[in-house]
């Protein structure tokens, strides 16, 4: 019995650590981490979005320490993606089409380095394929002005606090108040067009 319950536990480890091979962790700062979950969560593919803060000095930091600036974090979101079904270029397209790359420590009506629009890679072969997705928009965008959306390796992420997670969806009227008057979909249609 003993002999059972061993392979047993080894057996679900085994399997535990084949599911995290199998999976990737993107994150991206587009400016209000409410906004930036909704567009990865209804991808086929996405396992999940934390939204969170990034990019900073200061262990553990609050949501009023981090929107009053002084922490050097941005919000952000992490998305834990299966390679198998959605590629990371993939996660690409929707980020660039979801923020405003021309705007630097600004995104629509959030002003502050702590809304600054970047994208964190975790591994080389990330960085490149962000590098790769920033040139080709360069190339071909569909608006005037430069991109200023960082790309910088990913540092510590911290999660926000439990009452930010799913914004969207626990407070959909709040949220959809706060994004028209924040005028997102309207700067997004401006540089992109319709929406895809």
């Amino acid at each position: 019995m003993l002999r059972l319950l061993l392979l047993l536990g080894a057996m679900m480890m085994t399997m535990g650590t084949a599911m995290a091979e199998e999976t990737e962790t993107a994150t991206f700062a587009g400016g209000c981490f409410w906004c930036m979950e909704h567009p990865f969560d209804e991808l086929p593919g996405v396992i999940s979005t934390t939204s969170g803060y990034t990019g900073g000095h200061q262990k553990h930091p609050t949501y009023q320490q981090v929107s009053a600036g002084t922490t050097g974090h941005t919000e952000a979101i992490q998305v834990v993606f299966d390679p198998k079904r959605i590629s990371y270029e993939e996660l690409l397209h929707v980020y660039w089409r979801n923020t405003d790359p021309t705007t630097a420590n600004r995104q629509f009506c959030d002003v502050g380095t702590q809304y600054r629009p970047a994208i964190f890679y975790h591994s080389e072969a990330q960085k490149q394929a962000a590098e790769a997705s920033k040139k080709a928009l360069i190339q071909d965008k569909p608006f005037n002005g430069d991109i200023v959306t960082e790309i910088t390796r990913a540092s510590e992420f911290w999660p926000a606090e439990e009452y930010h997670q799913n914004y969207y969806l626990k407070n959909p009227i709040r949220y959809k108040f706060y994004r028209y008057n924040c005028g997102r979909d309207q700067r997004l249609k401006q540089l992109w067009g319709a929406t895809e």
